[in-house]
């Protein structure tokens, strides 16, 4: 036991848990902390808004696979959390949101920003503890870091103000960490049994495989049953895409290769996912999903067992220590498989072909609706770019090494089918949680946590509004990323339903925008217009070279047509019906 203030056990328990960034904004409520974050080691990274911070600290969770922490003044600046941190809960990140609080001499007084914090947070954390004395600021810090990790989730410290004064009596515990396991012996004997009777297994590579560090162990295990391996949704960094393998990520905008070989399984192999529904949606006009397949779930979580689809075998384990268990296991069985396995390969190769030949030539969207902008806006001043051909050459532009981070939005979604990476912890996107704002601040967060990694942020002109002042925190604190903003003057995703399903009634989904490439440069970024289309590789070469080389923020503006992909959700709406006399012509 030493004697310290309880600012001092909340730093040294930082410390401990090797916190060395940590995103928000400076208040009264912490100060006392924060003044000695310095000579700890901890960098306290000022953003320009608080829901910027969460995101920072999601992205550099993901990438690093260690904490992600976040810390504001309270109220206010606790409450622009909230989307952050839901983001984080849906991507299985350990964040740990630090969230200083009114003083315990002046709560339920209605005084100077003061709310019930705890409640805000209270469907998006797995573990939420509010310091309610001094003397055991150590342990109950160490707690939220240690659930973080154990939970895979975002946990909430709440800390009322006046608890970082005093002296105490305290030791700093030591982080705990625990050995995962493969799962029950019985379910890993009956799925080795089922992988060996199949005659066209697929597997599903998820999340939990870039998390557990299974990435060797899914290739290993794909490659001894020469299965074709998806994608599951938004986690294409969880399968290498140049692995003759590899066939590209299911759900919205995913993978026709991908769908059509799931389509064809008899026995699928989920590796560390947890099937969610945006991942066997209906697609591209295909119902993939196969309904007799034997499915073998792996999750280290019991409560996604079963959750979304009905499963065979569920196997409670750590990703990669289920499959070398898997692989063990196959060694005394002849696998069925193996004996097509030439007939396989050739299937597989064939649907990837014409996949990507599709791909190649799919260079705009050709339903009516976006046939008519393409011809409204030959007329208009300016040239403008079909975001497909765009996404293409973003494609082949791309470093080797690089991290993408995606916003929520049409041309997004779209980009789903062209992002392709060879290294795990390289793709991040908002989940299931969808919020606009996400791309450019989560981008930073990674950013600093792999300074030596490319870090390329894509938005759409909408969600680029929401976040881009962020851009100021990069010139401010040397954190240089570069950000690709499609900018087609609308609500894209939220539009092609209007075209869709209510007869082109446009209410508020279109956006005239100032220069976003203006913009950046009024931050002290460099920005750049791109609106041919032998300039958007180029460009994004030169981008990636100041941000490498010479330290420069760049946003790439990207004049993109009105045409519109896929609408999200189809199956979330239906066409309208009116009753009141003032309203039925509106059908």
């Amino acid at each position: 036991m030493a004697r310290m203030t309880p600012s001092e056990a909340f730093v040294e328990t930082l410390v401990a848990n090797k916190v060395t960034d940590c995103f928000g904004i400076m208040g009264s409520a912490f100060m006392d902390a924060m003044d000695i974050f310095t000579p700890a080691g901890i960098r306290l990274i000022p953003v320009v808004h608080e829901q910027g911070a969460g995101h920072m600290a999601d992205g550099y969770s993901r990438v690093s696979g260690r904490h992600g922490v976040c810390i504001a003044q309270n109220g206010p600046g606790i409450t622009n959390f909230v989307t952050a941190i839901a983001a984080a809960y849906w991507a299985h990140s350990p964040v740990v949101c630090i969230t200083p609080e009114t003083g315990t001499n002046s709560q339920g007084l209605g005084g100077f920003q003061e709310a019930e914090q705890l409640p805000f947070f209270e469907t998006i954390t797995a573990y939420q503890v509010s310091v309610v004395n001094n003397t055991r600021m150590a342990e109950l810090t160490a707690r939220c870091f240690d659930r973080a990790m154990l939970e895979n989730a975002p946990t909430q410290l709440n800390i009322p103000r006046d608890n970082f004064y005093g002296d105490i009596e305290c030791e700093i515990p030591k982080p705990i960490r625990i050995e995962r396991s493969a799962g029950g012996s019985q379910a890993l004997k009956d799925a080795a049994t089922l992988l060996a009777s199949a005659e066209f297994p697929v597997m599903v590579s998820g999340g939990g495989v870039v998390m557990g560090d299974a990435y060797e162990e899914a290739v290993a295990i794909a490659e001894a049953l020469d299965m074709p391996v998806v994608n599951s949704y938004l986690h294409n960094d969880s399968f290498p895409a140049s692995h003759r393998l590899s066939t590209g990520p299911l759900g919205y905008q995913g993978s026709k290769a991908a769908m059509k070989l799931i389509a064809k399984a008899d026995v699928i192999l989920a590796l560390g996912t947890r099937l969610g529904p945006f991942g066997t949606l209906p697609q591209h006009g295909m119902d993939y999903w196969p309904k007799d397949a034997k499915i073998i779930q792996v999750d280290c979580d019991p409560k996604m067992l079963g959750l979304v689809k009905n499963i065979d075998v569920g196997i409670n384990g750590d990703a990669k220590a289920a499959a070398l268990a898997l692989m063990e296991l196959l060694k005394g069985h002849s696998p069925k498989c193996l004996q097509n396995r030439e007939s396989r390969l050739q299937v597989i190769n064939e649907e990837k072909a014409a996949w990507e030949a599709e791909l190649s030539d799919w260079t705009h969207e050709k339903d009516a609706y976006s046939l008519e902008m393409i011809e409204e806006q030959k007329a208009e001043q300016g040239s403008f770019m079909h975001p497909r051909q765009v996404l293409r050459e973003l494609e082949k532009a791309m470093p080797a090494d690089v991290m993408v981070s995606t916003d929520i939005g049409n041309i997004n979604s779209v980009a789903n089918s062209y992002l392709r990476f060879d290294r795990p912890r390289s793709f991040f996107a908002p989940m299931s949680f969808g919020n606009c704002g996400y791309a450019l601040p989560t981008i930073i967060g990674a950013k600093v946590a792999a300074p030596e990694r490319p870090a390329i942020a894509y938005a759409g002109d909408g969600a680029w509004g929401m976040s881009m002042v962020e851009i100021m925190t990069c010139v401010r604190e040397s954190i240089p990323v570069t950000a690709v903003v499609f900018h087609n003057r609308q609500w894209g995703a939220e539009k092609k339903n209007q075209v869709d399903f209510y007869n082109r009634r446009f209410v508020a989904g279109e956006l005239e925008n100032q220069s976003f490439a203006g913009i950046a440069q009024s931050m002290g970024a460099h920005g750049v217009v791109v609106d041919k289309l032998e300039d958007v590789g180029p460009a994004l070469k030169e981008a990636v070279r100041l941000q490498m080389e010479e330290g420069i923020t760049t946003v790439l503006e990207v004049m993109c047509t009105k045409e519109l992909g896929d609408p999200f959700r189809r199956d979330a709406l239906s066409k309208p019906v009116r009753h009141l006399d003032k309203y039925k012509d509106f059908v």
